[in-house]
């Protein structure tokens, strides 16, 4: 079979598995209404698989041949069996990628002492999913209680989408945002087969359309240093500097640390917020 007729049977086999799907096996609301066509329509898959509608269509017309990040997402939005799912990989002409369970990141210990030793300046150490790994007081205080995150839930960009409170934190939180997206489909694109991720990239992209906007983007970036701005309901405005030290064990652990130059508001506004802190687990304890 020619390179062509495999997109054209690739898209045929698109069309047919999603006219198996309803809008309530993927999680999207079903309005009750009429349907043109049977099962999910295109901008929905393409949404579940934060890629554009446009991109879909093509596929199902046979007119591109997807990358194997996009193909695994497909995998997973139409809800493949093995046997499809390797069906899915032949027809793009793709290696069959199978999916790799990833064992559990914990902190490195060399990070954990370094963490715990910065008493005065916040810090958390995030992992290859940008998973919050570890944090100490300070981090706590200055961004979120992690502590009452759910550990499967506790990751950075999905706290930036879901938690409200982000949203007024930072000054500037779609730039915090957009950058955390690009920075995410930087490592969706090095971890193709990481099913955790790529399931988390669907979820954010059913539940904010500027994830949806920002990840369609194509935009790439790696953690950088920088200032940002906080607007804290305790300590009050704050510039902090953004450093980052990555781990020479594990170079997909970071750790992340926020400093505040000597002799200004910021750094009395962190000595603040470390009483605050440290009155508040007097309290819990």
């Amino acid at each position: 079979m020619s390179s062509d007729a495999h997109l054209n049977e690739l898209g045929n086999f698109l069309k047919e598995r999603r006219a198996e799907l309803s809008p309530r096996t993927v999680g999207l609301p079903d309005t009750g209404g009429p349907r043109r066509v049977p099962g999910l329509r295109r901008e929905e898959v393409a949404l579940l698989a934060a890629i554009s509608t446009d991109y879909y269509t093509r596929l199902e017309q046979g007119r591109i041949q997807p990358s194997p990040p996009v193909l695994a997402a497909l995998v997973r939005v139409l809800h493949l069996n093995n046997n499809q799912r390797d069906h899915l990989f032949e027809l793009a002409g793709r290696k069959v990628a199978r999916p790799r369970r990833q064992a559990a990141q914990r902190v490195q210990p060399q990070l954990r002492r370094l963490l715990d030793g910065l008493t005065a300046t916040p810090g958390m150490v995030i992992g290859r999913r940008m998973d919050i790994l570890a944090w100490n007081p300070l981090a706590a205080a200055l961004l979120t209680d992690f502590a009452k995150v759910p550990e499967t839930e506790r990751n950075y960009v999905r706290i930036l989408f879901t938690d409200p409170a982000m949203r007024t934190l930072y000054a500037d939180w779609r730039t915090v945002a957009r950058e955390s997206v690009s920075r995410l489909r930087t490592l969706a694109t090095r971890y193709p087969d990481d099913l955790r991720l790529t399931s988390q990239v669907g979820e954010l992209s059913v539940q904010d359309k500027d994830f949806v906007r920002w990840w369609g983007s194509h935009h790439v970036a790696s953690r950088s240093m920088g200032t940002k701005k906080f607007h804290h309901p305790v300590a009050g405005e704050l510039v902090l500097d953004r450093e980052i030290l990555t781990c020479g064990k594990d170079p997909d652990q970071e750790l992340v640390v926020w400093t505040a130059e000597p002799n200004t508001p910021s750094y009395d506004g962190l000595r603040v917020l470390a009483s605050w802190a440290s009155l508040k687990d007097g309290k819990q304890g």
